[in-house]
């Protein structure tokens, strides 16, 4: 998680540094300041600095993995990774949704973007709950 939170901080570094010389061009250039690629550069500074500080945070409480240390081997980070759906249609679904509640916001209808967020719930839920199997236990008397 090291490299990880290396990788996002320096990208934050660069988008925050290039948002400062971007206002400074178009100022002098258009005379004023272009508000929308700079907010736009600030926003995905700070995204990425959102997410180097959840590496950062994860970084600092769990052990080192192999790729983390300059003598990790290839063969320490074998065995099961975890458990990953072999094929789901609940993707398409989410995605589905979100683009019913995004055409509500394009053509500003609030009962499409309503629909369009219930739509994003229940998809997610879904897909969330594909695999659960819970175990029902009968109640005591």
């Amino acid at each position: 998680m090291r490299t990880e939170y290396k990788i996002f901080a320096g990208v934050a570094v660069f988008l925050f540094g290039a948002s400062i010389v971007y206002g400074i061009y178009t100022h002098e250039a258009v005379g004023q300041l272009e508000w929308i690629g700079t907010i736009a550069l600030i926003l995905s500074g700070l995204l990425c600095s959102m997410c180097g500080g959840f590496f950062w945070f994860v970084a600092r409480r769990i052990d080192l993995r192999p790729e983390d240390r300059e003598d990790g081997e290839i063969a320490e980070g074998a065995g099961e990774i975890g458990f990953f759906s072999p094929g789901s249609y609940w993707p398409f679904g989410i995605a589905l949704s979100a683009t019913i509640a995004g055409l509500g916001l394009v053509f500003w209808m609030w009962w499409l973007v309503a629909f369009g967020l219930i739509l994003v719930i229940a998809s997610s839920s879904a897909m969330i709950f594909e695999y659960y199997t819970g175990t029902r236990h009968p109640a005591e008397h």
